[in-house]
């Protein structure tokens, strides 16, 4: 009798294993770059072509109010895979605080962290505790070496690369065909990924260098948009033909797992890094515009709404209602809480996440209204010859109202988003009690954060830095 029970026991094992992974959804994190908030069909453009992406959002549910923790790649993905605030990883933009010209200005930059601390828990090591395996794939950007890399932070296969979009370089180093172009070939990894772990739950995260200058597109892409009319600032037929390789790979994930019969066992998620490289003209700098985030304010660099506002887009058959578009506000941190308790995990009492999670907005279950969003940017970002995207700044979105307090004057600037989504109406003198609520939370956060403050300079005539403020022979676009 004893033997029969350890019999039953041992083939009832492997069925219970089955059922526990049954119940936990695979999850596919789809990052473009440099993709800005109308560059989708589904978002309003009418140059730009999105089949696959507008599908998913068909199926789906649409975030109106979707941002970024940062106004460029590095902060953003930091706080994607942290769960933190840039206050807490330190990481603010991207590279050094001598790319552009502080010295002619009146504050010091706070110093810049390049890597994420290895004492930050990703979101991949949390999803692995919690049974995934985890594959990343694509621009990585929180430090390429040893133990920085992503394959030794919580992900079991990771291959990253970005900088050109053909015959570009991967690390660790890796095979390709000649000429393929890189949302292609990150597509391929993806979905052998995909293939390979249908069995077992899985994250995989496919981050595109898409659609980041340089503008490099396929030709067949670039000949198809030649001939449209520019639309509203949208106008580039190569940067359409890079938009339409990102929709593409998207295309192929959702083919494949109707092929495997995943679809309804798989959350996928789309979202950007940062807002698109456009509506800089308005603003009276010289950077070119790209694109056009019209009716948002400026772009990538700033904390305008331009700069920080993007799509974010989630599908999950039979649990996620089609067609549902939510104008709640979400951020680059909420997504870390989001997923672990999606995969039935417990984060790190001892670790700190920033973020909320917004599951029960996705299922519908209940009404989720989070705490303020806050960004805490104590650098500049330059835009040729002495201009500045963002000089240093905080901001706080509390509801429909937004506050940014520029450091350098004290200037405070109050809008409300729900009247005015382009930010034409500073409303700082004629909403005073407002302005001194959303201050005095910003104040309160910034203590309780121990957000650090850019120190006083005095500004040297003439200085140019180390990097590349000054503007000669300046690429157009820099993060």
């Amino acid at each position: 009798m004893k033997q029969l029970l350890i019999l039953f026991l041992a083939l009832l094992a492997p069925l219970c294993g089955q059922s526990a992974a049954a119940d936990k959804p695979n999850i596919i994190f789809v990052l473009a770059d440099d993709l800005g908030w109308t560059d989708l069909a589904c978002y309003g453009s009418k140059y730009y072509e999105t089949p696959n992406l507008d599908r998913m959002a068909a199926q789906g549910m649409k975030f109106t109010s979707g941002y970024t923790c940062g106004p460029n790649c590095q902060p953003t993905r930091a706080a994607l895979m942290s769960g933190q605030y840039a206050a807490r990883t330190g990481v603010y933009t991207v590279g050094g605080i001598d790319r552009f010209n502080w010295q002619s200005r009146p504050l010091r930059p706070v110093d810049n962290v390049q890597n994420l601390p290895l004492e930050k828990i990703t979101i991949g090591q949390a999803l692995k505790k919690a049974g995934y395996t985890t594959g990343y794939f694509g621009k990585w950007h929180l430090g390429q070496d040893g133990d920085y890399h992503p394959g030794k932070r919580g992900f079991d296969e990771a291959i990253t690369s970005m900088g050109v979009h053909f015959n570009f370089n991967t690390q660790p180093r890796g095979e390709y065909p000649k000429d393929i172009y890189l949302a292609d070939w990150l597509a391929d990894k993806s979905a052998d990924f995909i293939r390979r772990h249908k069995e077992k739950p899985f994250f995989l995260v496919l981050a595109h260098f898409a659609v980041h200058t340089p503008l490099q597109a396929k030709q067949n892409w670039i000949d198809h948009f030649k001939p449209k009319s520019p639309v509203g600032g949208h106008k580039n037929p190569t940067y359409a033909g890079m938009i339409a390789s990102v929709d593409e790979s998207v295309g192929r994930i959702l083919a494949l797992l109707d092929e495997l019969k995943l679809s309804d066992n798989t959350l996928l998620v789309f979202s950007s890094d940062n807002g698109g490289v456009g509506g800089y003209e308005r603003e009276g700098l010289k950077s070119g515009d790209i694109t056009d985030n019209a009716p948002l304010r400026s772009g990538k660099g700033s904390l305008y709404e331009g700069g920080v506002r993007i799509p974010y887009i989630f599908r999950w058959p039979g649990k996620i209602k089609p067609g549902a578009v939510c104008g709640e506000p979400i951020n680059s941190v909420d997504l870390y809480p989001t997923l672990v308790e999606l995969a039935g995990g417990k984060p790190d009492t001892a670790y700190m996440l920033d973020g909320t999670s917004y599951l029960s907005l996705l299922t519908g279950s209940r009404a989720t209204k989070r705490p303020p969003l806050y960004w805490h940017f104590p650098g500049y970002l330059g835009s040729g010859a002495d201009t500045w995207r963002t000089t240093p700044v905080g901001t706080i979105r509390d509801g429909d109202w937004k506050l940014m307090e520029f450091f350098e004057t004290g200037k405070r600037e109050l809008y409300n988003l729900k009247d005015d989504i382009s930010e034409k109406h500073d409303l700082a003198s004629t909403q005073p009690d407002k302005l001194r609520e959303l201050h005095d939370k910003l104040l309160a956060w910034r203590k309780q954060i121990s957000a650090p403050m850019p120190a006083p300079n005095t500004p040297t005539t003439g200085a140019t830095g180390k990097g590349k403020g000054k503007g000669k022979g300046r690429k157009k676009t820099v993060d």
